[in-house]
């Protein structure tokens, strides 16, 4: 019968979200919206179709969130962490701190709570819902404007916070007098869980610590020889079983200690985000985690007690208004402290007013902890769910009222599959943007086949109304790049402008296609070094057009063409090999050295062209006189 049960309640939660999708993008609403009203619709309080036996696929669904922050970890190499450190904990760190100050001092003095469980609720409360955020973000094409990448960062340094935040709940619980019974297991749970239950505080935040330390060494020194091996035997099923046994394996260790799954599968993605396999891991778990997703959002809007909000209308409403409007000030001064436009300002601000997913975790953590007493964490539930609920009508006021008043500037990308390749040529091009299109111009010129892949879709009709043969798709996809002939073709040519676009496409070529030549785009001079770590034959976007300029403004101060041509072919080819020997010095992260060596280039620079003046010394005597 619970099998029958089980059963039943996916049927019916997978039918709402069949249902939901379509009837909110009717309406202009985001996915996420409408998963939370067929929640409400088929839950307790709407036609009852679920009860509290969709706890069970409540607890399944959880897993959606584990592997989002799985796949989260995966995009966050060490790297990068440290090249974002400074909004990571500048804007991260004081939205946490600002907004957890304000939430315990209210509730000290509103509810004469003791300091510890005001401490513990602030904590709580200023999480906000990296599910939610992530994906209408993304829904939109929002996700690179300048709001988007504020909201990534707080959120990031969110989830991190987490593991301290866990951490600390069990000692609070030890200096609270106030705060409900610890409720242990007694009987309930394997052997080594109630072993567990009754550690002391310290030994379990020990412990807890612990398997993160192993999460990690595992993850870098066993992980990847095992993921290296299943890919040896090709088989993509067998490479998506272990993708799948990796995360329910790590939600199943953290579990096991009473901590969020998600954490250690976000610590897992974060250790394997430098892999050369992190692209399959992605693309494996990537399904599983939409699905799973769904449910989640399904299930949240199906727990959301009214009964408990009947009772109390005017103090829910008030708790919920109240947070929204602390965490929107927060978020609205950080963003004029970090001088994002006022657009951006409010994107970031409306997008992250709400509790997070997270809030569940920690206010069960907290009950079976004794932070708070259950009833304390049944507001707590009530209060997330709603301000979860209500994030998608906030971000669409935001984006229907203020951000057409105010200007936003960030084009949105239309949903659309992408298209079907009907030619192979030797040379694929990725990108025909303002880069993209003079490379393309000039081979097709030579009489040379050039397949365009183009990411934006309006460009894409763009380009076709004007006679140019271009596909609107993600170049990075391996079915897309094998559609479009990548095995047999000559040159890949990538011309994107983001940096983590263009490196996406690099591994994925690389991995599937080692018969590909690839030639690059580099956006800037890291991007340049990275890709000639990656054996990328790359030129800098601005290098040879400045170049170009300055060989123009010798010629117009009477130097000859060709001494002034020759000239700039020198310079470049000085600078491309000092760009291939300082990528390597950037390797090593000691910023010192790198300076050094950057110094000693621009002294061999001045050498080189030493006896080479191109300068009349007669006029240079004269203009000095």
């Amino acid at each position: 019968m619970h099998n029958e049960h089980l059963f039943y309640n996916a049927f019916i939660f997978l039918c709402a979200a069949v249902v939901a999708v379509p009837l909110a993008k009717k309406f202009g609403l985001s996915s996420v919206l409408g998963y939370l009203v067929a929640g409400i619709v088929i839950g307790p309080f709407g036609f009852g179709l679920v009860g509290k036996e969709g706890e069970d696929v409540m607890h399944f669904a959880e897993f959606g969130v584990v592997m989002m922050l799985f796949l989260v970890g995966l995009e966050l190499a060490p790297r990068l962490l440290w090249k974002l450190r400074g909004p990571i904990i500048g804007l991260g760190g004081l939205q946490v701190i600002l907004t957890t100050a304000l939430i315990t001092v209210a509730v000290f003095f509103l509810f004469e709570f003791s300091w510890q469980i005001s401490l513990a609720i602030g904590l709580t409360l200023a999480l906000s819902s990296t599910a939610i955020v992530l994906q209408s973000l993304n829904e939109k094409g929002l996700m690179k404007s300048e709001g988007g990448q504020s909201s990534f960062a707080v959120l990031l340094f969110q989830d991190i916070a987490v593991i301290p935040i866990l951490a600390a709940f069990p000692l609070l619980a030890t200096l609270s007098s106030t705060g409900g019974e610890k409720q242990h297991g007694h009987g309930e749970g394997s052997a080594f869980q109630q072993w567990v239950d009754h550690l002391p505080a310290i030994g379990r935040s020990l412990l807890v610590l612990a398997a993160i330390v192993a999460i990690i060494l595992i993850g870098r020194f066993v992980l990847r020889h095992l993921l290296r091996a299943i890919a040896k035997t090709g088989l993509r099923e067998t490479f998506t079983m272990f993708s799948l046994l990796l995360v329910i394996g790590i939600a199943l260790l953290m579990n096991s200690l009473g901590v969020s799954p998600a954490l250690g599968a976000f610590v897992a993605g974060v250790v394997l985000a430098t892999s050369e396999y992190r692209h399959e891991l992605e693309s494996d778990i990537e399904p599983f985690k939409g699905i799973l997703l769904s449910v989640f959002f399904i299930a949240v809007g199906a727990g959301i007690d009214f009964s408990l909000i009947g009772a109390n209308p005017l103090l829910i409403a008030g708790l919920v208004i109240g947070l929204i409007v602390v965490k929107l000030g927060v978020l609205l001064l950080l963003g004029w402290v970090f001088k994002l436009s006022i657009d951006q300002r409010f994107l970031f601000a409306f997008g992250l007013c709400q509790a997070g997913e997270f809030g569940f975790v920690l206010v069960g953590f907290g009950s079976a902890n004794g932070v708070f007493g259950p009833e304390t964490g049944q507001f707590m539930i009530a209060v997330i769910a709603l301000t979860m609920a209500l994030t998608p009508l906030v971000m669409l006021f935001e984006e229907k009222i203020l951000r057409p008043r105010f200007g936003c500037r960030e084009d949105t990308i239309r949903d659309r599959e992408a298209d079907t390749i009907d030619e192979e040529n030797q040379v694929i091009l990725a990108g025909f943007g303002r880069f993209g299109n003079y490379v393309g111009r000039f081979l097709r010129s030579q009489r040379i086949g050039v397949t365009v892949i183009e990411h934006d879709s309006d460009h894409v009709e763009f380009l076709r109304k004007i006679g140019i043969k271009a596909y609107y798709g993600d170049a990075s996809r391996r079915d897309l790049l094998e559609s479009a002939g990548a095995a047999e073709a000559k040159l890949l040519i990538i011309t994107f402008r983001e940096p983590g676009t263009t490196m996406k496409l690099v591994e994925t070529a690389r991995r599937h296609f080692p018969n590909l030549t690839i030639l690059a785009r580099a956006h800037d001079r890291a991007h340049w070094y990275d890709l000639i770590c990656n054996d990328v034959w790359s030129i800098h976007e601005q290098g040879h057009s400045a170049v170009f300029l300055a060989r123009h403004a010798l010629v117009e101060l009477g130097i000859d063409r060709e001494p002034a041509a020759n000239a700039s072919h020198k310079f470049l080819e000085h600078d491309f090999e000092n760009a291939t020997h300082l990528a390597k010095v950037s390797q090593e992260n000691d910023e010192d050295k790198y300076l050094s060596h950057v110094k000693q280039s621009v002294q061999k620079l001045e050498q080189l062209f030493e006896e080479e003046q191109l300068h009349d010394p007669d006029r240079d005597g004269d203009s000095a006189g």
